[in-house]
Order: C-alpha cells, then structure tokens, then sequence
C-alpha cells in the first residue's frame, strides 16, 4: 500500500514556514491589517485620560538617641503600608469631593486613585486619573493637602501632644497634558506584534489543513510511482492550451519536451506503444498534456495517432482549432472507415475525433471493436494517445486503461487532493492498469525549478540566449540541446534573468 499523509510527518523546520510564508501571505497580511484596523478603531473611539501624582514621605519625630531613632524607622516602615490603603478610604477621599467639587462618591474616585509604596522606603506614590488633566490635578492636589491632615487626626497622642508620625508632600501634584490612556504607538506596536502571531498561526493551519497536491513531494506522500515530469503554470494556457505550438521556446514548452525524453526511457525493455492519458477529476489539464505530448513526439519525428477518448465532454479538437462531424464512435459501430475519419494535423500527428456522443460510453470504449482499432493502430504509428476521460467521475478511463500498454495520469496542482489521486490510482489498480507514471500540471514557478526547464530567445545580433531555471541539464535531450548551444556560441544567462512563469497565488490554484 502506499504511504499516506496520515502517517507521522516530521516536524516543521525553518524553510518550511518560510515556504508557508511565501505561500501564505495574504492570510498573514489579511490579518496584520484586520488587527491594526480593530486596535486604530479602539484607540480612536477610547476616552482619554490623563494621571497627576503626589509623593509622601513619612517620618517620625521625637528621636533622641539612635535606638530610638532605629526602632522609629522600622515603625514608620510598618505605618506606611497601612496609611498607602489609608488614601482610598471614605476618611481621605471624602473632604477632597467636598474641596475639589467632584461629582462622584467616594467608592467611585478610589477606582481613579492609586496609593504604592516603593520597596524599602518610606515614600507613597498616589496616582490620580481623571478624563482631563485639571481635574487629575485638582484631586491630586486635594489628596496632597488632606492625608497629612487625616495623619496627623489619627496618630494624635493622648492630651495635646503632637503626633510623632509626620507626612510631608515631597513632590506636588502637577498638570499632565499627555493622556496616559489610550497609548497609539504602544497599542498600534502590539498590535501588529499580535496580528503577525495570529497570520501566522493561521498560515501554518490553513497549511496543514490544506490536502491539495501542490508539488512532487505531496505527490510522493501519496504514491510511489514514477513521477515523468513537471508541467510549469501558465495563466494563458487556456487561450493558447497548444504551448508548443504557439510559444515554442517557453518554458512551458521545454517541459513537454523533458515528458517526452523521460517517456523514452520508461520501461525500456518492452515501449509502450499506446497511452492513455487521463487524471482524477476535471480541471486537471490532461486534455492540453495529451495533445502537446502528441506535438512533442510528432515534432522528434515520431508519427502519432492522437485519439480523442473523452466521449462525454470531447475538448481536444476545439483545442486543435479542428472539426468533424464523424470519428471514433462511427469507426466503433462501423459507420465509417477509419481511414476515412483520420485527419492529419501536422507533419507526423494524425488525429482522431471523438465522433458522437454515445448514450453508452463506456460499453463502446471497452469493446473488442475498440481493441482492435487501437491493435490497427499501433500497426500503423510509433504511438498512439488517447485523450481519456477523468478517472473519479466515470469508469471510462479505467476501462481505457485496460485496452493500452500504460496510462498516464495527470496531477493538477492546486486541484486535486490527496485523497483524489488515491482513489484514482486505487481504481486503476483494481483493473490491473499499467500507471506508466504521474505527469504533475500548473506547477508554481518556486516549485517548477526542481524540474530544470530551459527557455530559449535570440538576441538582437541573432545568438541564440540559452536562460534556465537550473544549473545543469535533466534529461539526455536537455544535455544534448545544452551541449548544441554551447557548440553554437549561445550565452548562458543567469538564473535570476529568467522572468516569472506565474507565482503560486489563487489564480493558479
């Protein structure tokens, strides 16, 4: 059985969320944005408020000697936390809402003030908000003027002998024109600290939760076939699916080149001569790898029959700007003779229409009349494509599949899931179908590299400018056209030169 991605991954390194980072950044800036949106709105619409504080310091007096004078400062240590709790009670905060003219009780301007006392000191800190700074000034004030005096009432000895405790204002209460709350800048600090944090956690699970194939890696997790090779994104393959035909020196073209090379070489010993090319689901882009496999083949001098199979939802003749009438279907109940419906494209590529619409599709494909068409073919060209239908939807392709010496099939990236190819190649396997290999299609750019595509322009002087995404040749046709260049006088361009194919972004999905 192969190997599935619900078995044990290891863990995350570096380059993996720099790939999810690169992958993912809208989701990353999405949330950067929508965290500094809600923390500017919450700055903006928050009242501020503004704080004045006062200092105490706290003596005792009468000392004499210097026993006397240790025991009073360990005895003014002990009061000063209790005098720090002393400042928010009704006995203090009362004649300050009497002086200031506060419109409030007691309880509630002792939410507004705050009494500490810094570690081993006999200092009282006492901060006082208020919605403006008059008002925080006023009361600090008021407090400056009334605890001493609330001290002194309290610590008083018997008779009139004054109170051994002192409280003097050290430092008064001023004007503060600076709101303490809100901060913009810390605020707006934290918040993008947060939102980073958040994108990117939402980045990494949007990641895992992900089970589209993207890559040959996530292909591999699924199955352990034989991957032929790479087919770089294009956003114009859909205007011009015939890349080879109308963009012969792409990128996109040198890939189908290197499917044709790596193609050669599999199964060496007994060549399929018949293919079938087919994918899970539609969308995936078999029909455009069938026809410029097709091209590809045709243009090294191969001759090719290339059948369109897909009875239900025929594209491949729209693609090669071709009609007919008649084709497969009329040659498989004898209403035509073969010879009769084969139409040549090119120089070597001959093709075959899908003819029409059967209402029972895949009993007319699994016939011995279709058998032994594809047998007259084979006799007659180097190769024969059969542009299959897609393998979840109908049962068509698997019984194709059946009929040639090997199936290829196609792996659309940012299309199909995991779970997709699996199934498809788990039906392929029930039929006993030869999977020659998975051709993986709309590659991003940062992926498609690993494949080493070439493309080839002229320079205004008429040299030819070899420009590669890769060091070094893939294939033997790649180290053959390489070694011509290089023969020729072209000039090795640097990687960097080559422009983007298209980034991983969701158009290409």
């Amino acid at each position: 059985m192969p190997p599935t991605r619900a078995e044990p991954t290891p863990p995350m390194e570096l380059q993996d969320y720099l790939r999810i980072v690169r992958k993912r950044w809208p989701i990353i800036a999405a949330a950067l944005v929508t965290v500094l949106v809600i923390a500017t709105l919450l700055t903006a619409f928050t009242t501020r408020t503004y704080q004045s504080s006062v200092q105490f310091f706290v003596s005792t007096a009468g000392s004499e000697d210097s026993g006397a004078l240790l025991q009073g400062s360990t005895f003014t240590q002990q009061r000063v936390k209790s005098y720090s709790q002393l400042i928010s009670t009704p006995k203090v905060l009362g004649p300050v809402i009497d002086n200031t003219g506060v419109d409030e009780t007691s309880a509630s301007l002792a939410r507004r003030v705050t009494a500490s006392v810094p570690a081993d000191t006999v200092l009282i800190d006492v901060r006082v908000t208020g919605y403006s700074p008059s008002e925080a000034a006023a009361v600090a004030q008021a407090i400056g003027e009334e605890f001493p005096k609330t001290v002194d009432e309290l610590e008083q000895v018997e008779g009139n002998k004054a109170s051994p405790v002192k409280v003097t204002v050290v430092k008064p209460a001023t004007e503060s024109q600076m709101p303490v709350s809100p901060r913009p800048v810390r605020n707006l600090a934290l918040a993008a600290v947060l939102g980073l944090l958040a994108g990117l956690g939402l980045a990494v699970l949007r990641d895992m939760l992900d089970t589209t194939i993207k890559s040959e890696d996530d292909v591999k997790e699924v199955t352990d076939k034989t991957i032929l090779g790479g087919i770089p994104f294009d956003s114009t393959a859909q205007k011009s699916p015939l890349v080879l035909k109308s963009s012969s020196k792409s990128v996109r073209s040198e890939a189908f080149r290197g499917l044709r090379t790596n193609l050669q070489f599999v199964d060496a010993t007994d060549h399929p001569k018949s293919l079938s090319v087919t994918s899970s689901v539609p969308g995936e882009g078999k029909t455009t790898t069938a026809a410029n496999l097709a091209i590809a083949l045709a243009d090294a001098g191969s001759s090719v029959c290339l059948i369109e199979g897909d009875l239900r939802r025929p594209k491949l003749l729209e693609y090669l700007g071709m009609s007919g009438a008649v084709g497969l279907t009329d040659v498989l109940i004898q209403r035509a003779d073969l010879d009769d419906v084969l139409q040549p494209f090119q120089r070597g590529l001959t093709v075959l229409g899908s003819g029409a619409t059967p209402p029972n599709p895949s009993e007319l494909l699994g016939s011995q009349a279709m058998r032994s068409l594809v047998q007259q073919l084979e006799e007659r060209f180097d190769y024969v494509i059969i542009d299959s239908p897609p393998l979840l939807p109908v049962t068509d392709s698997a019984i194709i599949a059946t009929i040639v010496d090997g199936a290829i099939v196609v792996v659309g990236a940012g299309v199909a899931h995991d779970a997709m190819l699996q199934r498809a190649l788990a039906s392929m396997e029930t039929v006993n179908a030869n999977v020659l290999g998975i051709v993986i299609n709309r590659v991003p750019r940062n992926e498609s590299n690993r494949y080493g595509y070439y493309r080839y322009d002229y320079s205004p002087d008429g040299t030819r400018t070899r420009k590669s995404t890769s060091r070094s040749p893939r294939s033997e046709a790649d180290l053959e056209l390489w070694q011509g260049d290089l023969a020729s006088g072209a000039t090795a361009v640097a990687p960097a030169e080559l422009p983007d194919v298209n980034p991983s972004s969701p158009a290409a999905r």
